[in-house]
């Protein structure tokens, strides 16, 4: 079993970090209002406006910003300003037994999938897929229902999504039940063949993704057919797969008929259309607790991500 957070509380510290690409400066300053009507205080990463070509500092900037905010006792969590690309480039380096012994709420998604899988398989932490500040939360668009999920940080309660959020559709019907893992596709495919492959076996996978045309959604999907992930797996959870449209629709599968090629054989439950990507809103998990996908009642429910 993984290590549950502390929960936060009013008053508490939080970090901010840009472990990927420089963030957008105006957008964050939008979001930290909503962090102070959470009660929280902010603590800025030094790396933030740092900028490095399509990074946010060089590699030791943002490695330090992490080490520094898991190591600061004054500092209750850590929420990520934004993704992008290169929190890859220095996962090898992170010193994960400091970050076992500092267990902290740890909140992002998108190219942050990739410290999601690692620190949850190497410190044996509950992480949180959810919206980042520069990214979401400082964006006109940013939705209501998006902000309110923060507060699974706050109190530990069950998750429970069901069609009275979003339409869903089972591929696969049936029950699953196992630790939720995964997030973005293109990251999780990443690490295949690395020492930060993500382990799903008797686990529910969780993946979305944006911009990746089918044929790309494709290629990733077969990449993890191949590496035998989709026989390991309990249930997949198909989050929001933003703007997947074809160049060439003429010429290309839609993106359900991949889906279809992939998932309909599998005896396993796999449901589509769950609001959880880069979408509004966003419905934030904890990735590493049990959940319960069911495919014939179309719910997903979660346990709490903290303690």
């Amino acid at each position: 079993m993984r290590t549950l957070p502390k929960r936060l509380k009013k008053g508490d510290t939080v970090g901010v970090i840009a472990p990927s690409s420089p963030p957008n400066l105006e957008n964050l300053k939008k979001a930290l209002p909503f962090l102070e009507e959470l009660g929280l205080h902010v603590k800025m990463g030094k790396s933030v406006e740092e900028k490095r070509g399509y990074l946010a500092g060089d590699d030791d900037a943002r490695l330090s910003d992490l080490h520094a905010m898991f190591e600061d006792p004054e500092v209750a969590g850590i929420i990520c300003a934004g993704g992008g690309y290169g929190a890859a480039r220095y996962t090898d380096r992170i010193d994960f037994g400091m970050i076992k012994e500092n267990p902290k709420v740890f909140w992002g998604y998108s190219d942050i999938t990739f410290l999601h899988t690692a620190i949850g398989q190497y410190a044996e932490l509950v992480t949180f897929h959810g919206p980042m500040l520069a990214s979401d939360v400082g964006k006109d668009e940013f939705h209501e229902r998006s902000g309110r999920m923060f507060g699974q940080l706050f109190s530990p309660f069950e998750l429970h999504y069901s069609e009275e959020i979003s339409p869903l559709t089972a591929i696969r019907g049936g029950v699953a039940e196992g630790e939720l893992v995964g997030g973005n596709l293109s990251l999780l495919r990443s690490g295949i063949g690395t020492k930060f492959e993500i382990d799903v076996k008797g686990k529910i996978l969780l993946i979305e993704d944006i911009d990746e045309e089918p044929y790309r959604v494709d290629e990733m999907l077969n990449h993890l057919r191949m590496a035998r992930k989709l026989d390991e797996v309990a249930g997949i959870v198909i989050g929001d797969f933003k703007n997947p449209e074809p160049k060439k629709p003429d010429k290309s599968l839609t993106l359900d008929q991949v889906f279809e090629d992939y998932f309909k054989e599998m005896k396993v439950p796999v449901v589509k259309g769950f609001k959880i990507g880069h979408c509004e809103p966003h419905f934030s998990v904890p990735l590493g607790v049990k959940a319960r996908l069911d495919g014939d009642a179309k719910t997903l429910t979660i346990l709490p991500g903290v303690e």
